[in-house]
């Protein structure tokens, strides 16, 4: 036998050894093969894909792929700081306190990275439970790599350490992880067992490999029967080709909407090759003519193109695979001639409308598909796939990230982007319905359509159920909503997450008896879910158990400890019990953990005041005001330790700002105008008593304060009706108070 025949022959008897070695055991026709299982017989295929951007879109840390340094982010006033410890590799924040030092300091070891670095790269930390967290700070290759804060955080109240990797993300992200049982339900929490894939694999685009391996891996095994066993995406229908594609490069938008659904019927990676996309996933867009037609977003190349000239008249000759090859991406001089080639397919350079020097084989993609700056990941450029004749204008410059929340989210129609043909679709119109008011985008038009398709529907999930009761909770409608959140229970009793809303919107409707019933169940169905601990706290210290509420805090805490909520519920439970020292130390802790945590650094102010520690109760005074400024309570928490401290001029000012921020606040008006009295301002309290008055007319505080400050203002008539009022009060110092005024206005008792 030939030298060259008998080293191919080696080698094929090598690949059957290792394919047959993956594939021990039963191998069906839905099972994943271990990721490297394509390398024994594509070697060259796996090593040029390895190379691409999904095959490194997952990795754990390493030099190559981790940038020490630092980073300041002034909107969060915080220090952000990659480390290398030995090898290992940690993410850590800290900011400067009142004396110079730092504080909140704040770190977590990096345990993966995420992005293949063509645009960015994310960190990731894992916890002991299991999940995954996006570290704040990222790192993105412009300017020949930079760190900047990751997408998303660019503001003051970004959320630090705490954003979790969810099954959608790691979808398009990674290879399919595996989870617990369980946790593919809808609203599961996203947890993942080891190993975690690194990058994307074959699989993805081909299918589930683990009966392939196993044909392949059998002697004698026809060459017909290994193909048929696996999905080749070229012998796929052209609209089921470009699903593969579609379904990670098409994103209508990243910015809440919603961009997608997966149906409530199938797992998180239940999504297979060659199967129509929209029975797995179904995709939504912004109202055309609704501001946002020419969004242009880090993944929606699928999106740009499709709005395309080139594309609408090709009639699908035009299609991802024309220009792109999955298996291996060209580089430099080599990429230019191979997209320039993939445009002459169509316009060839006698036929176009350049100058003769263009028509020359030139880079056609850098003028009509330039690369531009994103919207949502602002350090980023990439290439814009809407073919068009002139690049837009600064299409480079550097912009500020872009915010879609509160005042500035979207708020109109959501309409159903379709990726393709389908089956006619029974719960085509539920799902429509439910992404109009999923995210909040249309609550006015979405609540009367989603309660009409649910009529239509008798036998729809819980989900649906579950998705207008939030909705209308929303909108202010609790009474609505609580049919819906039991519908929701009743069809989905072993829900944990379902139950929990159901006890939440209990709870916040006044039935605390109802709801304790409801998330014990809902605990018992998930003993270790930490918000399900958290949320009973919270009703139990509704119900005045507050040594049940502190157990639950503390259940909560040692579930995840780097959760901010049970800390700072837990430190004002224990501020109001009387116990200072241990409700510093949880409050601290919470703002440690999330230092834009408002409710923490009021709390905390109030007890440094108390303490008599004005100064840094006036600094947490100062941070939770910075960060929620129109908050009533925290300006009349201050105002009170301001007066304490004899800054009465302060005191008013925040006083008045508390009465501005909530009209209706009747203590802050009433503090208000007691100041202003004692202040010699008679005049300037009295509309302030007056509309304490008008909000509470049995209000004998009110009734005594509009009394004095009327006839301290020389208007005796009018302040005697309100003296007489005040004089019939059951509480013995405003009662004897009026009584002695009334006397000394000569009238007669």
């Amino acid at each position: 036998m030939p030298q060259s025949r008998l080293i191919r022959t080696s080698l094929v008897f090598a690949a059957v050894a290792i394919l047959a070695l993956f594939a021990q055991g039963q191998a069906t026709d839905s099972a994943y093969a271990p990721a490297n299982s394509c390398a024994a017989c594509h070697r060259a295929i796996w090593d040029t894909y390895r190379q691409t951007g999904m095959g490194r879109a997952f990795s754990l840390p390493s030099p190559q792929t981790v940038t020490i340094g630092t980073y300041y982010h002034k909107p969060s006033d915080s220090h952000f700081t990659i480390l290398d410890r030995g090898g290992r590799y940690y993410q850590r924040r800290h900011q400067l306190g009142t004396a110079g030092g730092e504080t909140n300091v704040f770190e977590k070891s990096i345990d993966y990275v995420m992005g293949s670095g063509n645009h960015a790269r994310t960190f990731l930390h894992r916890t002991p439970r299991g999940t995954l967290v996006e570290l704040p700070l990222g790192w993105y290759a412009e300017d020949g790599g930079t760190l900047a804060m990751n997408p998303g955080y660019d503001a003051s109240d970004h959320e630090d350490f705490r954003r979790p990797i969810s099954y959608e993300c790691m979808f398009c992200h990674n290879g399919y992880p595996r989870i617990p049982s369980g946790h593919d339900q809808p609203f599961a929490e996203p947890v993942y067992l080891d190993p975690v894939p690194q990058g994307i694999d074959c699989q993805r685009c081909h299918g589930p490999g683990a009966r392939h391996a196993a044909i392949a891996g059998k002697a004698g095994a026809e060459a017909g029967a290994i193909r048929a066993a696996i999905i080749n995406p070229a012998r796929l229908p052209r609209e089921r080709r470009e699903e593969v594609c579609v379904q990670c490069h098409l994103e209508t938008t990243s910015f809440p909407l919603p961009n997608s659904i997966l149906r409530y019927d199938r797992g998180p990676f239940s999504y297979k090759p060659g199967e129509p996309l929209g029975a797995s996933w179904l995709f939504f867009d912004h109202a055309r003519g609704a501001g946002r037609d020419d969004k242009f977003e880090i993944v929606n190349a699928v999106y740009r193109m499709r709005k395309s000239r080139c594309y609408l008249e090709s009639k699908g000759r035009l299609e991802c695979g024309s220009c792109h090859d999955p298996h291996a991406v060209p580089r430099g001089e080599q990429a230019r001639r191979h997209y320039d080639a993939a445009c002459r397919q169509c316009h060839a350079a006698a036929s176009t409308r350049h100058p003769a020097e263009l028509r020359a084989d030139r880079d056609c993609a850098a003028c009509h598909m330039p690369k531009r700056r994103t919207e949502d990941v602002v350090h980023s450029l990439a290439t814009d796939h809407l073919i068009q004749r002139r690049s837009p204008a600064n299409a480079t410059a550097l912009r500020a990230e872009r915010h879609e929340r509160g005042a500035t989210a979207y708020r109109g129609e959501v309409v159903r982007y379709e990726t393709g043909k389908s089956a006619p679709d029974s719960e085509h119109e539920l799902y429509t319905a439910l992404a109009q008011v999923i995210e909040r985008s249309n609550l006015p038009g979405g609540i009367p359509r989603l309660r009409a398709a649910l009529a239509q529907s008798p036998n729809a999930r819980a989900e649906f159920h579950l998705g207008l009761a939030e909705a209308l909770n929303a909108a202010g409608q609790l009474t609505e909503a609580m049919a819906f959140y039991r519908q929701a229970a009743q069809r989905s009793p072993r829900s944990a997450f379902v139950m929990r809303k159901l006890g939440i919107a209990l709870r916040q409707s006044g039935r605390l008896d109802e709801a304790l019933q409801v998330l014990e169940a809902a605990r018992g169905l998930a003993a270790s879910d930490p918000v399900g601990w958290h949320e009973l706290g919270l009703l139990h210290r509704a119900r005045g158990e507050f040594g049940l509420a502190r157990a639950a805090f503390e259940k909560a805490i040692a579930l995840d400890p780097d959760r901010p909520e049970p800390h700072g519920n837990l430190g004002a439970l224990l501020l109001a019990s009387g116990d200072p020292d241990r409700a510093g130390a949880a409050l601290r802790e919470a703002i440690r953990i999330q230092p834009d945590y408002s409710d923490a650094h009021d709390n905390l102010a109030n007890l440094l005041a108390a303490a008599g520690d004005f100064p840094q109760a006036r600094a947490h005074f100062e941070i939770a005001l910075r960060l929620r400024p129109s908050d009533a309570r925290t300006h009349y928490n201050f105002a009170m330790a301001l007066g304490r401290a004899r800054l009465i001029d302060e005191a008013r000012q925040q006083l008045e700002s508390a009465v501005r921020a909530d009209p209706a606040f009747l203590e802050a008006r009433l503090v208000l105008a007691d100041l202003l009295v004692a202040t010699q301002q008679p005049q300037a309290a009295i509309p302030h008593l007056r509309e304490a008055v008008r909000l509470d007319p049995a209000s004998s505080r009110a009734q005594l304060g509009l009394g004095i400050a009327l006839a301290s203002s020389g208007d005796s008539n009018a302040a005697v009706p309100h003296l007489r009022k005040a004089a019939t009060s059951t509480e013995p110092p405003i009662r004897d108070a009026a009584l002695q005024i009334l006397r000394q206005l000569g009238v007669p008792q």
